[in-house]
């Protein structure tokens, strides 16, 4: 789990990911590590899908899920182009999060994974 990260850099935040993968991978990882978040990551994309419902873990509010990333077609002035397409699941407990809030934050999201430099600055 990574503690703090609005007060961290992204750098920083790549490197803990890079920390706790590695003593998941070695088995090392302690309980304490993983626990007392306020929400989750969950990737299926290395087994395929498009879509699935990540369910809330308690205590934790909110569980964001990814997918494979799928090359799509969009149109621009009727000319098409190929784009990559990453499937997107956010649940949320509304007691805590307003939806209105959830929308704004994957809003936010897409901006990031977009335009990366908006969040290295």
């Amino acid at each position: 789990m990574i503690r703090d990260a609005d007060r961290k850099g992204l750098w920083r935040i790549a490197a803990e990911i890079d920390a706790l993968a590695a003593k998941a991978r070695d088995r090392k990882l302690r309980p304490d590590e993983m626990g007392g978040a306020s929400m989750t990551i969950s990737n299926l994309g290395g087994i395929g899908g498009s879509a699935f419902t990540p369910i809330v873990n308690p205590p934790e509010v909110a569980i964001l899920g990814l997918t494979r990333t799928q090359t799509e077609t969009a149109w621009n002035d009727g000319t098409p182009r190929p784009v990559p397409m990453l499937p997107i699941d956010l649940s949320y407990d509304h007691r805590v999060i307003n939806g209105a809030d959830a929308a704004k934050f994957l809003a936010t999201l897409k901006t990031a994974i977009e335009k990366p430099e908006t969040i290295l600055v």
